[in-house]
Formats: C-alpha cells, sequence, structure tokens
C-alpha cells in the first residue's frame, strides 16, 4: 500500500475558518400608498399606476438583485464533490462499488449528556455520504445531495475480530442534512407515564472519514480511513475505531425469520428483484442499493488485519490497468484531510460544517470519556 501524506499533513497550520456566508437581501418591493389611492378607483387603474411606480430601472434593479441573492445562494451550497474529477476515470477499479465521506456519532442513554464509559451509551451510529465513484474532492463542505443514509449499531462497539459479528440496520435512507439534524442531532425532551420527562441527549461526534464498499468476489467489505480526529483517542479505542480499519459486510434476506435478539417491528421494503438476487440464501454479500432500503439488516465481521483484505486488488483489474483500491482511498484520504482544513480550526467544527449545522449547539468532537 502505498504511504499517505497524513503526518505531513499534521504538521500544516490549518488556515482560519471562512466566515459563514450569509443571506442575499432580497429585492425590495415597491408598494402603493393607500392613502394616495382612490377608494373608489378599479383595479385597473390601480394597477397602472403601480406600474408607473415599478419604473423600467427599478425593476431591472429588482431582478439583478434576484439573480445576485441566487447566485450567492448557488455559492453558498457549493459542494466539494466534483463528479467524474478523476483524470481517468475509466481506472477506477471495479472493485469499489461505491465510496464516500462516512462520520461516527454516538447518543449517550436517557438523561446522561456526557457520557463517562462505554456502558453510559446507547447506540452508536454510521452516517454514509456516498459520491460518485469517479469523483474528487476539491474544497468546503461535502455539500448535501439528500442520499445520506443513517445506521444504528445496537452493540454500541464496533466488532474487532472475526469472531465479533453485529447486526446493524438502516435507520434513514436519502436524507438530507436538515432532516439528519432535525430528527437524529438533536436531543429531545418526552413524556412517560410512568418517570415523567424524560431527556434523550443530543448525538455527540466521534470521528470523520473516507470509505469505500468493495467486493472481493465472495464477500463485500467496509472499509476506512479516518481523517478527524488526527489522532486516534480513548473514546475512539474503546468504540473500536482504528485510522485503517474494515469490516465484512453482508445483507440479511428478510423472507427468513431474524435472530430473536435482533428483530424489527417491520423488514425493508424490497423489490422483487432485488429478493430474487438473494435466492435460498440466508445472507449475500451486501450492495450499495440495500442500503438504500429503511430497516434493511447488515452484519459486520471484524477483520482484525485492517484494510488489507477489503482493498486487494481483483485479477481483472490488474490486467485492465486499473488502479488498486488502496490508492483510490488514500487519494480520497489525502482530498479529504486537505478539504477539512478550511472548514474549522477544530475537529467538531470540521465534522458539523460538512453537516451544515452550527457546531456551538451540539456536543463536541470527544476524544475521552
Amino acid at each position: 500500500m502505498a504511504p499517505t501524506t497524513r503526518e505531513a499533513s499534521k504538521k500544516e497550520k490549518a488556515p482560519d475558518a471562512a466566515p459563514p456566508a450569509s443571506e442575499a437581501e432580497p429585492g425590495s418591493k415597491h408598494k402603493v400608498d393607500p392613502d394616495s389611492e382612490g377608494a373608489s378607483e378599479s383595479p385597473k387603474a390601480k394597477r397602472n399606476k403601480t406600474e408607473i411606480a415599478d419604473g423600467p430601472s427599478t425593476k431591472e434593479e429588482t431582478e439583478e438583485t434576484k439573480c445576485q441573492g441566487e447566485e450567492k445562494d448557488d455559492q453558498d451550497k457549493k459542494s466539494a464533490v466534483e463528479p467524474h474529477g478523476r483524470d481517468a476515470p475509466e481506472a477506477v477499479p471495479s472493485s469499489i462499488l461505491e465510496k464516500g465521506i462516512i462520520y461516527f456519532f454516538f447518543r449517550g442513554r436517557v438523561g446522561i449528556d456526557e457520557p463517562s464509559a462505554v456502558n453510559e451509551i446507547a447506540r452508536s451510529y454510521l452516517i454514509l455520504r456516498p459520491i460518485e465513484r469517479d469523483a474528487k474532492l476539491g474544497s468546503g463542505p461535502i455539500g448535501d445531495a439528500g442520499n445520506s443514509r443513517l445506521c444504528a449499531i445496537p452493540k454500541k462497539v464496533l466488532p474487532q475480530s472475526g469472531k465479533d459479528r453485529w447486526i446493524a440496520f438502516v435507520e434513514k435512507t436519502s436524507a438530507s442534512f436538515q432532516q439528519l439534524k432535525d430528527e437524529f442531532l438533536a436531543s429531545n425532551d418526552y413524556e412517560t407515564r410512568t418517570a415523567g420527562t424524560r431527556h434523550s441527549p443530543a448525538a455527540t461526534p466521534v470521528a470523520e472519514g473516507v470509505y469505500a464498499i468493495t467486493s472481493t468476489g465472495s464477500a463485500s467489505h467496509l472499509a476506512y480511513i479516518l481523517t478527524v480526529p488526527e489522532e486516534l483517542g480513548e473514546v475512539q479505542k474503546e468504540l473500536g475505531l482504528k485510522q485503517k480499519g474494515s469490516f465484512i459486510i453482508s445483507t440479511r434476506n428478510p423472507q427468513y425469520p431474524a435472530p430473536a435478539n435482533a428483530r424489527l417491528p417491520k423488514g425493508p421494503e424490497y423489490p422483487e428483484e432485488v429478493l430474487k438476487e438473494f435466492r435460498s440464501l440466508r445472507w449475500m454479500p451486501t450492495q450499495p442499493k440495500h442500503l438504500d432500503f429503511v430497516n434493511t439488516q447488515f452484519l459486520l465481521i471484524g477483520e482484525s488485519s485492517g484494510v488489507e483484505k477489503a482493498l486487494k486488488p481483483q485479477k481483472a483489474d490488474e490486467r485492465g490497468n486499473k488502479e488498486q483500491p488502496a490508492e483510490e482511498l488514500e487519494k480520497l484520504e489525502e482530498e479529504d484531510l486537505q478539504r477539512l482544513k478550511g472548514l474549522s480550526d477544530d475537529d467538531s467544527g470540521r465534522v458539523f460544517a460538512d453537516l451544515e449545522v452550527n457546531a456551538d449547539d451540539y456536543p463536541k468532537l470527544q476524544t475521552t470519556f
């Protein structure tokens, strides 16, 4: 695997974060003064007077202001993703089924805003924000494509070896950042009959990085490289995160009963063509399209070897002189490191700037209990 410039990147001083762009001021609308208009004037007469008051120059200024506002909005919403940005898109290895940005969060147990140990965590989460397979990353926030997935890990920690096999599930698909803000990131107070008001704390960020879902023929893998934080802390290690890590990932066939301890009220609503692909298998290698259905259940199996197996080049790609999967993921890592420097001076600010929310409104990225 080619070495990265992570160490060199750490030594570079992050530039000051750009101030948030403000909303464009809308153009002024000219209103007819009711005191100057006769009460008996016809609608046509009033309309004519209004048109005279809104002279051509005023209309042009209003339209110009509107266009400037729209242009500014487009700039504010600019995404760092550059579709088809690779110099040789055809060289992207076919074993990479999907790539993108991954975020790791946890939520404390009811009433515990700042967990002091893993057993005070209610659940861990992954947010997957896919990008095009041949895309590269430029500067700025990742941008909201409305295609994010929220996945829940009831076991709280990530599997470390082949002995660790956790079932996770897709909680939200095609989610916008606003939806994630309203329905996932925010805290929530609710009433119960027996305990009165209960408090569910806000989600706490743990890490951000780049990921790839890969196929090695008989299995699929979810591989990642972290870009935030630069060094793993106590929390990251306790949750099972590594600087570079991967899992074997398999999708459960909903036509068979789920294990007793992992049943959901409702299964995924796969179309017939997806169900046929399972044949008689209870599990099959995960394909990205499986994760586009709410309540998809998938098995994560730890890989103690890191990303080596997940990013192993396939013979067909080698014969076609395509890049190695590791090279592509490391390119994405370097691009992500550079882009994140311009978002904020601290890790929490970088994560939340990507998700288009104010970092001051949420818990800071936690590295120690």
